[in-house]
């Protein structure tokens, strides 16, 4: 039972709320005295019931011991990231790959936080005439101007980065890539089979843009390396160049550019036409085509799109049952699909005469999808009005002269056909977009060279555990790429009979399985006997051993 407090005269106090003015009348003041009191005791009283704001947003604890790097987005450098002087790669089973070590722990001071994986240097490495090398760095390649903030991202992660400019034949990537572990690409470098097999210590491959078609996926994945691109980023970039597009076609903003670069003053409406009203057909209704449906919309444009598969419409969009339906009704016509087989010169001299007559064509997607020479035929017969395209079937490994015959003798008909607008494939090269591709695949090479997980790759099952974090003493990471047969899991099992698996997980894709496993109590005179074991079992493609 509460008791009362006490009051003089016996009596129980009345109940006073924060909110009850006193009683200033009462006292023996003069009016303005009583007034300059009341305003006081409200201030006051404002200050006190007021909360103040918080110094800091509370973040909730990292209770799975998840490293910062995996949240997403470069680490400041002066937070509790990875440090480069303890970051290594770890065994593998590629001929010419090299196994490292950890130079020093992470330490107390970062106990219960995910800490770096790495493996253990062969009995050979010599420690004692190049003692710099002990940290093993990991070398990756980044080709074809890739953002310079994925480069700074992974050296700050500690690898050994080096960034070139334009893109490498065939024969430079056989010669000179054998001394990486890793490659950053966009889509002029291809990857083929051929430079597959003459690197065999490549790891993973980063494609800083949106399609993977300049890479031998299957092959790939065949041979343990895991490619992974950027799916979404820069989908806002291309879907507002094509608006920018569509609008300078309708008023033929380029042809009169050139005039009055020439001297010329050409005031005319002739051809010239509002977007508001018109259709646009969009063929390929994934991430760009969709968002570009929205912002078509908000011009006053109708929207049909087609698609292989049924897709939910955005805004009052409307799919239709075939590609012929699509270029009969449409004003404006773009493409948004990938280069496979079944888009392979999807557009030719019979696509294009199911067009309407004075209609404009855009091709944004990839080179190989669209019939140049029967564009430029139908561009000269006037059955078009106009076009953009931004992407060819070849083109040049740098910026600086070379759009000529040598990519194809169509390239003169299209430098003479007027209200043609070309583009050095710029639909993605914006600032933002080259950012976000940057961060994004930067991130999934680093988390899969040095964690082991695959997810977001387009060639290899997706496979995550949550990371060893330092409480995780004397623990081991098994990561093993192998066919996907009956009877591995059992075999890879059995080797590790003699350890406690605390957590494992295992995917197939296709003729694909990858499997990771983090196995407790293993000493260091243990490590390369279970590496060994796994490497040798009938199944295996690939086999890294990531530990303390």
């Amino acid at each position: 039972m509460s008791s009362s407090v006490p009051v003089p005269g016996g009596g129980r106090r009345a109940s006073v709320s924060a909110s009850d003015p006193p009683n200033f009348a009462s006292l023996p003041l003069k009016p303005a005295q009583q007034q300059s009191l009341i305003t006081v005791f409200l201030r006051t009283l404002t200050m006190i019931c007021t909360p103040s704001p918080p110094l800091s947003i509370p973040i909730p604890a990292n209770t799975r011991g998840v490293p910062p790097s995996s949240y997403g987005g470069p680490q400041s450098p002066t937070g509790l990231g990875t440090s480069p002087r303890t970051f290594s790669t770890s065994f593998s089973t590629s001929p010419n790959a090299t196994s490292h070590i950890r130079g020093a722990s992470v330490g107390s001071v970062f106990h219960g936080m995910a800490r770096q994986l790495t493996a253990f240097l062969p009995p050979t490495y010599p420690l004692e005439e190049e003692p710099e090398k002990r940290q093993g760095k990991t070398k990756v390649l980044l080709l074809e101007n890739i953002n310079l903030d994925a480069a700074q991202f992974l050296k700050n992660q500690g690898f050994e980065v080096d960034h070139v400019t334009k893109a490498w034949t065939e024969e430079e990537l056989i010669s000179k890539l054998p001394q990486y572990q890793a490659i950053g690409i966009r889509s002029k470098t291809k990857i083929t089979q051929k430079v597959i097999d003459a690197n065999p210590q490549l790891l993973v491959i980063g494609c800083f843009c949106i399609g993977t078609n300049q890479v031998a996926l299957d092959y790939a994945a065949k041979r343990g390396i895991a490619v992974f691109n950027s799916p979404y980023a820069n989908s806002r970039s291309v879907a507002e160049l094509v608006i920018s597009e569509i609008i300078a076609l309708s008023r033929q903003i380029v042809d009169r550019s050139q005039e009055m670069r020439a001297g010329i003053w050409n005031k005319v409406s002739k051809n010239c036409w509002e977007v508001r009203g018109k259709t646009l057909g969009i063929v390929g209704y994934g991430h760009i085509g969709s968002q570009l449906s929205v912002l078509a919309e908000a011009f006053g444009l109708q929207v049909l799109y087609f698609d292989v598969i049924p897709i939910m419409p955005l805004g009052s969009a409307r799919q239709v049952e075939s590609l012929e339906e699509l270029l009969s009704k449409a004003d404006f016509v773009t493409l948004h699909v990938p280069e496979i087989q079944d888009t392979i010169g999807m557009m030719g001299e019979a696509q294009f005469a199911q067009m309407k007559q004075g209609s404009f064509f855009i091709n944004n997607a990839r080179g190989k999808v669209v019939d140049l020479p029967a564009l430029c035929t139908a561009l000269e017969s006037g059955h078009l009005a106009g076009a953009a395209v931004d992407v060819f079937p070849k083109e040049p490994g740098s910026n600086g002269p070379g759009f000529n015959e040598t990519l194809g003798d169509f390239i003169p008909r299209l430098r003479q056909i007027p209200n043609l607008i070309m583009t050095p494939h710029i639909g993605g090269s914006t600032e933002e977009a080259q950012r976000a591709i940057g961060s994004e695949v930067s991130s999934a090479l680093y988390r899969y060279l040095t964690y082991g997980t695959s997810l977001g790759a387009v060639n290899f099952p997706e496979v995550d555990l949550r990371a060893i974090t330092t409480n995780d003493e004397r623990h081991i990471r098994v990561c093993h790429v192998h066919r996907n047969e009956p009877g591995v899991l059992k075999g890879i099992n059995n080797i590790l009979a003699d350890h406690n698996i605390e957590k494992q997980f295992s995917d197939s894709k296709g003729d694909i399985a990858y499997l990771m496993a983090d196995i407790s109590g293993v000493g260091q005179e243990e490590v390369e006997g279970i590496y060994s074991a796994i490497k040798s079992t009938r199944a295996n493609i690939l086999t890294r051993l990531l530990c303390e």
